[in-house]
C-alpha cells in the first residue's frame, strides 16, 4: 500500500490482482447486476489508487483489505441509490435465488423515516459500530481492528445500539 501510495504502479497492479477476485466475489454477493459491480470495482480501484496515501499514513493497525471493502461498500451504497432515484423506486438487483437480508434492505435505501431519525440519534462510536457490522459486513475482529477498540467494546456497543433502535421503533 505505501508503494502504491508513493506512486509505484507495478505495486497497484499487485494490490489489483491479489485482491480483485475476493472484491469481485463480494460485491457479486450483494448486487446481481454485473454492469454495476463493474462500475463499483472501477470506482473502488481509482479511489485506492488516488487515496492511497492516506491508508500509509493510517499505520499498519487497519487492514489494506478492510480498507478496500470499506471504499467498495460505500461505493455500492451510492450505485444503489442512484439507480433507485434514476428509476424513482428503491430497486436493488439481488439474485433471484436470494432475498435480501436486513441490510441488504438498508443498503437499497428502504429505511423508513423512523429508523433514519434513530439512526442519527445514535452516539457516533455505536453508529461507527453499525455501519462497519451491518452495511459493510464486517465481522466483530475486523470492526474491532478497523475501529481500533477491543472486541468486547465492538459487541457491547452493537448490542446497545440494537436495542436502543428496538426501543426506539417499537
Amino acid at each position: 500500500m505505501r508503494r502504491t501510495a508513493a506512486g509505484d504502479r507495478r505495486a497497484f497492479d499487485e494490490l489489483y490482482r491479489r485482491t480483485s477476485p475476493w472484491l469481485l466475489a463480494r460485491l457479486r454477493r450483494r448486487c446481481a447486476d454485473d454492469d454495476v459491480v463493474a462500475d463499483v470495482m472501477q470506482e473502488t480501484y481509482l479511489a485506492v489508487w488516488r487515496a492511497a496515501g492516506s491508508f500509509a499514513g493510517a499505520g499498519a493497525d487497519g487492514s489494506a483489505v478492510g480498507w478496500l471493502w470499506t471504499i467498495a461498500a460505500h461505493r455500492l451504497v451510492d450505485a444503489f441509490r442512484r439507480r433507485a432515484r434514476v428509476n424513482n423506486v428503491p430497486a436493488v438487483p439481488f439474485a433471484d435465488t436470494v432475498a435480501p437480508a436486513a441490510e441488504d434492505e438498508v443498503m437499497a435505501g428502504r429505511v423508513g423515516q423512523e429508523l433514519e431519525q434513530a439512526l442519527t440519534e445514535l452516539p457516533p462510536e455505536a453508529r461507527d459500530v453499525l455501519r462497519a457490522m451491518v452495511l459493510d459486513g464486517f465481522s466483530v475482529r475486523e470492526t474491532s481492528l478497523l475501529l481500533g477498540v477491543p472486541e468486547s467494546t465492538v459487541k457491547s456497543r452493537a448490542r446497545r445500539a440494537r436495542i436502543f433502535l428496538r426501543e426506539a421503533l417499537s
